[in-house]
């Protein structure tokens, strides 16, 4: 692709994004839902004056990953501390569920098979897919709405981290069975070791940065290297443990929550999020919708896969966190929470489309996922939200 077509593309991005984000909160819905239409208005589903590219690609995968670093510096570690148990468990079942979900429907549909069979880790797979959490749009809409440091907040940006790296642990079993280049205890021995390293190194790191920060406020050079540090610790989670990078970034921005300048490098990193970096994200997910080869078949998967996928999440997450002591409607803003589907989800079905477990047809069901959760969640988190009272940090 020629240079000047990539600045065409931004200039319809930013300025539909915009649009309609403007209009979606005059219609009382959250801005991030009219940035993913706009994907599809200008995206190869309707208007086709955009083209998915590898660029856009790359730059709404830096997007997300500012999302989570914001994330991970708004963090309230006293609350992660009070929900760390609870969002564990309520993690490990909005995995279970799902895969459990997901596995049946495949073969409620295509015929159930005997274990060991290619029909039978094709069904799994499908449920494999369904238990990612994509957090990004969840914790936007939350930020919009001033709840990301409540109680309720903290609990699903908590389990939607520890939802990804059960999630991965989970693809690396089955893989294993399909693929004997698939080590499985080395793949889960290096997600424990990052875990261990961020925590012993993150330590490290923060006394050093205090340190700087408290000789050197407020000046340009401190969200430099903060952010310096989110893209690093992005790279090595991706790189050298196999932990997705939203997750290196959120680790840094937890990192330095409590150092003195957190709001300070919080406002500029928001700032290139909110005008660059995280429209493009969001249009991204609209601009990789196409329909034009879906058949009957796969209409009547997609429904089901999409309609399981996120009940299931529901489901699994909300009733564990009604044993945690949370209202019946806390706990339908958790599951609701969990409900998205995105980055990883697509990491997943690649890694099947790649091994052979499935083929590209099932893709359109998991793009429509991505669209359907994207869409939906925002907006009942919103009506959730609006129906309670107004929340404190510490309820």
């Amino acid at each position: 692709m020629e240079t000047y077509k990539i600045l065409k593309d931004l200039a319809l991005i930013f300025i539909f994004a915009k649009a309609a984000g403007l209009l979606a909160r005059r219609c009382k819905a959250p801005m991030v839902v009219g940035e993913i239409i706009a994907g599809l208005i200008i995206g190869p589903c309707l208007l086709g004056w955009t083209e998915p590219s590898e660029f856009i690609g790359q730059m709404a995968e830096i997007g997300v990953i500012l999302i989570m670093f914001s994330a991970g510096l708004e963090t309230n570690l006293q609350e992660l501390k009070k929900s760390g148990f609870a969002a564990f468990l309520i993690a490990c079942v909005g995995v279970l569920v799902p895969l459990v979900g997901g596995s049946l429907l495949y073969m409620s549909i295509y015929g159930f098979s005997e274990f060991g069979t290619d029909e039978f880790f094709k069904a799994v797979f499908i449920g494999c897919i369904m238990t990612a959490t994509s957090v990004g749009i969840t914790v936007e809409v939350l930020k919009e709405m001033g709840k990301l440091k409540t109680r309720v907040g903290q609990t699903i940006l908590s389990a939607a981290i520890i939802d990804d790296v059960i999630g991965i642990i989970v693809l690396t079993f089955v893989l294993g069975f399909k693929d004997p280049e698939s080590n499985t205890l080395l793949v889960t021995g290096k997600i424990f070791l990052f875990l261990v390293l961020s925590l012993v190194v993150g330590f490290i790191i923060y006394k050093l940065f205090r340190f700087y920060d408290e000789r050197h406020t407020h000046t340009r050079r401190i969200p430099i290297i903060a952010i310096t540090l989110c893209f690093f610790m992005a790279y090595i989670a991706e790189e050298y443990f196999g932990i997705a990078d939203i997750t290196g970034a959120y680790i840094a921005g937890i990192i330095l929550c409590n150092v003195r300048d957190a709001e300070y490098i919080d406002r500029r990193v928001s700032i290139n999020g909110y005008m660059f970096f995280a429209p493009v994200f969001f249009v991204s997910i609209g601009l990789k919708t196409d329909f034009s080869n879906v058949d009957s078949s796969m209409i009547v998967f997609s429904i089901g896969f999409v309609i399981v996928a996120m009940l299931s999440k529901i489901i699994g997450c909300g009733l564990v966190s009604k044993c945690f002591k949370y209202s019946w409607l806390d706990c339908l803003k958790i599951g609701a929470g969990m409900m998205t589907r995105g980055e990883v989800a697509l990491i997943i079905t690649n890694k099947g489309l790649g091994l052979g477990i499935i083929d590209s047809s099932y893709f359109t069901a998991v793009i429509l996922l991505i669209i359907v959760s994207s869409i939906v969640t925002p907006i009942v988190l919103k009506l959730l939200f609006g129906r309670s009272e107004p929340e404190g940090v510490n309820q």
